[in-house]
């Protein structure tokens, strides 16, 4: 098997033109919103921690977008529907690598525990170090994690080449292949369920105890604080679990193709043009930051 062809999109010719705009503005609208945390945190004196882990959250959410939506894009337009057998392998290893980030996310619920429940030692608790750590450890997990699922198909001979989809997913693979793929199925389904559960449950917990130390002296101020410091996070957390729940757990039958791919479009498109959104439009600091880096850029071209 030298190369794989998608069948792409379900829509009709005459309106190529229309959604290729749609999706090209909504992955410059992705790529622009996601620079907003990493320019923030460098206009920001000191950085803050979280920033530190918004940077890197932004970098996954731009990489993730731009491993499927920029060949779609141009296949729409080339109608080039082709990729390469170590292209479709690539394609699908780096999806499965920037779709791990629960444990970026489980990093920055303990940054919210910290800062809620233990305030006057969070810059002792929450160093530099401390922050690379919890990072380095976050895509090394990511990585050994989208490691293990590309080697269960070095064993898999494909029946057919032709993928129902417009990116080369695993689960698209495993119903090419002319095998029993009963086993990996098995042991896709097993890391899967530790690579989602696992941090959930560590940002459940977290939160459990931000909930329980917030209710000990319960107070209105006291509440919209902790509710306000937490709901950017909680947002994201809420849309990111919520769209692999349903897309993973609870997948349409094999002969609803287009029902996958809108759910696929929706994770790989829709989710990551709201998350710069959710924590730049509702969060004072990188607003205020933009606005100095503004004036700074307009200051020194005059």
């Amino acid at each position: 098997m030298s190369e794989f062809l998608f069948l792409g999109l379900p829509i009709r010719p005459e309106q190529q033109g229309w959604f290729f705009c749609l999706f090209l503005g909504m992955y410059l609208t992705t790529v622009l919103g996601n620079c907003s945390p990493s320019c923030s945190s460098a206009g920001l004196s000191p950085p803050h921690p979280m920033y530190f882990y918004l940077s890197h959250l932004a970098l996954t959410d731009v990489s993730f977008s731009s491993v499927t939506v920029p060949n779609m894009l141009m296949n729409m337009q080339t109608q080039e529907q082709s990729i390469s057998y170590a292209g479709c392998i690539a394609q699908m290893y780096f999806f499965i690598f920037f779709t791990d980030l629960d444990f970026l996310l489980t990093s920055m619920a303990y940054d919210r525990y910290v800062a809620i429940c233990h305030p006057l030692h969070y810059t002792t608790i929450m160093r530099e170090g401390l922050c690379t750590l919890l990072v380095a450890v976050s895509w090394i997990l990511s990585w050994a994690s989208a490691l293990s699922k590309p080697l269960l198909l070095a064993q898999l001979s494909c029946a057919d080449n032709i993928i129902p989809h417009f990116f080369c997913g695993l689960a698209v693979l495993f119903k090419l292949s002319c095998l029993d793929i009963s086993l990996n199925e098995l042991v896709i389904f097993t890391v899967g369920v530790a690579v989602i559960t696992l941090p959930l449950i560590c940002i459940l917990v977290s939160y459990g105890c931000i909930a329980a130390n917030t209710l000990k002296v319960p107070s209105t101020k006291g509440i919209c604080k902790a509710f306000s410091t937490c709901s950017s996070h909680l947002s994201v957390v809420s849309l990111h679990y919520g769209t692999i729940i349903g897309l993973y757990f609870f997948p349409s039958s094999s002969t609803s193709n287009d029902k996958d791919i809108v759910a696929s479009m929706t994770y790989t498109v829709v989710t990551l043009l709201l998350n710069p959104f959710i924590y730049s439009l509702r969060n004072r600091d990188i607003k205020g930051a933009l606005e100095r880096l503004f004036s700074r850029a307009t200051v020194s071209s005059q």
